[in-house]
């Protein structure tokens, strides 16, 4: 219902794609929370612990997919409404850098590095609005900077950061160069574009520019060789420059992020004070960004693992007797990464499998209040099916993102 009240709200589909899936995961935590403490479930159910557990797992797994939909569809409308902000963030700019101008103009007088500065920015917005536009189903100015899982690159924003500004930084001085009336100015501009004066620059926008192209290659070669596990984010989100794709706080992208800042900052003072010259980026703090640059490429190097089954034994109720595994019985799989970062979501959850064998068996959802006990990144308990035959038969996980453990032999006894 929410899925057809966004699509026929004309104008405000947004807001109605949004509304749609805040409703939508309200009535899912509260309906999980409910299963959770014993509610809702079926009497005829009440006798079997394994009828109940996987009539539960259903019924979340049927809301989850619910709520997943109504997330695309919020996401799908997301670049609608964002590639506007991306404008109003870039004329914003100009209007911003006009004010302060006229601000500082005052007593000082008006100087042509302030005109050179203003027609500088709007070289650079006008063309902007126009790739905005072109782009306006994909985010307007953020789309260069998606990755392939939807979500904000951190190496790409830094880099093109960087370049932005210097574009602008050599813009400013061409037109400085193209209003200079004398001889001796000419020069002076001139010999600002030199390469003493802007190696420190030059070096920071090549490094950060070669981060963005290998963090790529980086991430594509560990997806191949199963060493990484990515999935495809609903939408992006401005967090995604410092965080993980579990949305926890990521060291290595935040100094990154810092460090940028503060070196842009820093340029951008001295550009604003020697309007004649490239900013002369001091190497101390180039070399800031370069180690910065490197901190964050080699955590990309050492970003996740493949997912390792270490072990799998028999469930064991309180008082229940040791005993072989036999088909019925619950087993435990004990090992890591099995709900990789960016699957934590139940409909995600609910699409890590376990092969038995020849047999699939879906890890069932377990709700706990605030949570979900199954399956978890290190354990995943799931009946042993019938179908399997006795004897050695090998157990594997298959998670969320489609990549298989190893396989650990276990004794199915008759």
């Amino acid at each position: 219902m929410a899925v057809q009240e966004a699509r026929q709200c004309g104008g405000d589909c947004v807001h109605g794609a949004r509304d749609g899936h805040r409703r939508a995961v309200a009535e899912f935590l509260a309906k999980r929370d409910g299963l959770a403490a014993g509610e809702g479930l079926p009497a005829v159910l009440a006798h079997s612990v394994g009828a109940s557990r996987q009539w539960v797992s259903d019924e979340l797994t049927q809301s989850a997919r619910a709520v997943a939909e109504r997330g695309r569809e919020a996401g799908r409308v997301w670049p609608e409404r964002v590639w506007w902000g991306t404008l109003g963030t870039v004329w914003g700019g100009v209007v911003t850098l006009s004010l302060a101008a006229s601000a500082t103009a005052i007593g000082a007088g008006w100087t042509p590095a302030r005109t050179a500065g203003l027609l500088a920015a709007l070289a650079v917005a006008a063309p902007a609005t126009a790739a905005a536009h072109a782009h306006r189903a994909h985010g307007g100015l953020l789309a260069p900077l998606l990755g392939e899982d939807n979500r904000l690159s951190t190496s790409r924003a830094v880099a093109a950061a960087w370049a932005l500004f210097a574009v602008f930084a050599t813009l400013v001085l061409a037109l400085r160069l193209a209003a200079a009336a004398d001889p001796a100015e000419r020069e002076q501009v001139l010999k600002g574009l030199q390469l003493a004066h802007c190696s420190g620059l030059l070096a920071v926008l090549s490094a950060t520019s070669v981060i963005a192209v290998v963090a790529r290659l980086v991430v594509t070669s560990r997806i191949r060789g199963r060493r990484l596990q990515k999935l495809r984010a609903d939408r992006p989100r401005g967090a995604d420059l410092v965080t993980d794709d579990a949305g926890r706080g990521s060291f290595a992208d935040a100094q990154y992020v810092a460090s940028t800042l503060v070196a842009i900052l820093f340029a951008a003072v001295r550009l604003a004070r020697r309007p004649d010259q490239l900013p002369d980026l001091p190497w101390g703090l180039a070399a800031l960004v370069l180690v910065s640059a490197a901190t964050y490429l080699t955590g990309k190097c050492a970003e996740g693992a493949r997912p390792v089954v270490h072990s799998v034994v028999r469930a064991r109720e309180a008082g229940d007797l040791d005993a072989p595994i036999r088909t019925g019985d619950d087993i435990e799989i004990r090992g890591a990464g099995f709900v990789p970062p960016g699957a934590g979501t139940p409909d995600r959850l609910a699409r890590v499998a376990v092969r038995i064998g020849a047999v699939h068996v879906h890890v069932p959802l377990i709700p706990v209040p605030g949570g979900f006990a199954n399956p978890a990144d290190g354990v995943l308990t799931v009946p042993v099916p019938v179908d399997v035959e006795p004897g050695r038969v090998e157990v594997r996980v298959v998670t969320a993102a489609g990549v298989e453990t190893n396989a650990v032999l276990v004794e199915v006894a008759e």
